[in-house]
């Protein structure tokens, strides 16, 4: 099984020459410390780290798994060494404020470490990825005190993060929490109930873990307005301010799963576990949106991740491995057998890999730019910025996460594809990408949740068509800027055919709704890959246009390099952006076909 080799070159150019991260930081206040030097430093750092140390354990610690003992959990050999050289490298913190430990590097250079980190190793990586999102949330949603409790030893990696959202009876329907918080006299709160699905709920790696959850007051209204949000820590201070006590919370089992076996999944009990209450009481799920928008970016890097280190592997083998001649003649003619790299289909699979890869990775990107903007707008207490900003990047999150996470499953399987029968055998490693990759389409909410979410909250509820108008006037503008380049028209032209019918699809649909309310959850899943396809257009015109100037004036890399990329664009454009059309005709088709069948004419027996 090959390594992970981080793909630097990809990285610098988006940064550098397609979307000017450098100017982008400059306009920061966050940014004052990220030059281009330092960037290409940490960048360096990080890939060695993620190739030497990371990359390594990613099949062991599938073999090995995490083991439960009387509650505790060990992770697999190699992991406590891998997270205290993550410690130590300052990693946790590279974007958190100095004055909890952290080295305030702008967002997008987190999540930079983070697209590293899981393709070299998905399952470590969730360990530290679940403490950023109990980071965030304690921020923006903590008391001071809290603030001063809890963020420097998250910060410095001491301590762990969790979510704590899934029960038994309910996962996307939070209105059907039964997790119970009784008041204290003491002002803190009595937590009693299970939660399942927990990410790193358990771990020999830090010294404590934070828990994040959501449970019901007494008085609490019934369903999701009536949930709170809580910090259950798994040891509680003492008078000295060291750790105390084990709080009334353990790890009742380990989920036995198809994939990401190093990654500790628990069944988290709360019996009577002290917690201490986050934010308003009733408003948990609006604090809680804060860990889940985190986790949802996350979560999309989990499809580009796979899709990058499916084709490192894939490619690697189809220049290696040899059968048949092509249907052309002999490309290799001193050996036996042509290269699989030779035959169509192969090459097919492999450029689907790719585009896939350094598209998401763009749309990631792209997306970076205004999280740094609307965290940007908290620092300095700027309310408008933070809710432009924080428009824009709620209507990008379900795409990138359904989008991209479907489109990864896809790079997975295709790698393993490549591999033919070897892809099926564990030793090669595909069939662990695949297993890995599968849980990406259905955590932090699946793709038809994403879908209602993009179609039915973003679009039509809260804007009424006005996020698609807004997105597709930045594309709109693009394509026209870029016209009068031969060698981009194509791109413009599909682009601007693709804008136009994203809004009168919208307006289709707004329109059909009224009389057919089902449409909305029928459509909504051809409407976020519709979606998905165009912005993904949008980010390959984008690489195309800079591939183009730079081969005309020059550039950081080389001709081939560039020439590489708009090979890339242009098979994006012929061989996937194509599915797009068909997006848009099913969505139109009415939700009776859907239905109209009677449950009970479903099968028969």
């Amino acid at each position: 099984m090959p390594l992970y080799k981080a793909p630097l070159r990809d990285m610098k150019f988006l940064i550098n020459e397609v979307f000017d991260y450098p100017g982008h930081y400059a306009s920061l206040a966050s940014g004052e410390n990220a030059t281009p030097d330092i960037v290409d430093a940490i960048l360096a750092e990080c890939a060695r780290f993620c190739e030497e140390v990371l990359s390594p354990l990613y099949q062991s610690g599938d073999e090995e798994g995490c083991r439960l003992e009387n509650g505790e959990v060990t992770t697999p050999t190699g992991y406590r060494e891998a997270y205290r050289q993550y410690v130590e490298g300052g990693w946790q913190g590279l974007s958190a404020p100095e004055e909890v430990g952290g080295q305030s590097l702008p967002a997008s250079m987190g999540l930079m470490k983070q697209e590293m980190m899981g393709t070299a190793n998905w399952s470590f990586s969730m360990y530290p990825g679940l403490s950023l999102g109990a980071m965030n949330t304690i921020q923006l949603h903590g008391t001071e005190e809290q603030r001063k409790e809890f963020l420097r030893p998250l910060t410095e990696g001491r301590w762990g993060g969790t979510m704590c959202l899934t029960e038994p009876q309910c996962g996307t329907d939070l209105g059907q929490i039964r997790t119970r918080a009784e008041p204290g006299a003491d002002g803190s709160y009595r937590l009693t109930g299970t939660k399942i699905f927990i990410s790193s709920g358990e771990h020999d790696l830090t010294e404590n873990i934070i828990h994040i959850v959501l449970a019901r007051l007494p008085d609490a209204p019934k369903g999701t307005r009536g949930i709170s949000l809580f910090i259950v820590p798994k040891f509680l201070r003492d008078a000295s301010g060291g750790l105390g006590e084990r709080n009334g919370v353990v790890c009742g089992s380990l989920e036995k799963k198809m994939g990401i076996k190093a990654s500790a999944t628990c069944v988290m009990n709360f019996d009577g576990a002290r917690g201490f209450l986050l934010g308003p009481e009733n408003d948990g799920l609006s604090c809680m949106f804060t860990f889940m928008n985190t986790a949802r970016i996350g979560t999309a890097i989990q499809g580009v991740g796979p899709a990058e280190l499916s084709y490192q592997w894939a490619l690697a083998y189809a220049r290696a491995r040899r059968s048949m001649r092509a249907l052309s003649g002999k490309k290799d003619p001193d050996q036996d057998a042509d290269s699989l790299l030779h035959h169509a289909d192969v090459r097919r699979m492999l450029m689907t890999q790719k585009a896939i890869a350094e598209g998401g990775r763009a749309m990631l990107y792209y997306a970076a730019r205004l999280a740094d903007h609307m965290l940007e707008g908290h620092l300095c207490g700027d309310e408008k910025k933070v809710e432009t900003y924080d428009d824009k990047l709620g209507f990008l999150t379900p795409i990138l996460k359904g989008f991209l996470t479907e489109l990864g499953n896809e790079a997975a399987n295709l790698g393993m594809q490549v591999f033919g029968g070897h892809g099926y055998i564990r030793e090669h490693g595909m069939e662990q990408i695949v297993r890995d990759t599968r849980i990406a389409t259905l955590y932090e909410g699946t793709t038809g949740i994403q879908a209602l979410d993009l179609l039915g909250r973003k679009v039509l509820l809260m804007t009424r068509g006005g996020a698609v108008r807004e997105f597709t006037l930045i594309i709109s503008n693009f394509a026209r800027r870029h016209m009068g380049t031969s060698r981009l028209r194509p791109f413009c032209w599909q682009l601007l055919k693709l804008s136009g019918q994203w809004n009168l699809l919208t307006m289709r649909l707004m329109l059909a709704a009224r009389k057919d309310r089902d449409i909305v959850s029928s459509a909504a899943n051809d409407f976020l890959m519709f979606s998905g396809y165009v912005t993904m257009a949008f980010m390959w015109a984008r690489m195309a246009a800079i591939a183009t100037e730079k081969l005309e004036n020059g550039g950081a890399e080389s001709e081939d390099f560039y020439g590489a990329k708009l090979a890339t664009a242009e098979f994006y454009y012929a061989r996937l952006l194509p599915r797009a059309w068909t997006h848009a005709a099913t969505m139109l088709s009415p939700s009776s076909n859907l239905l109209g069948l009677d449950p009970d004419h479903l099968a028969f027996s």
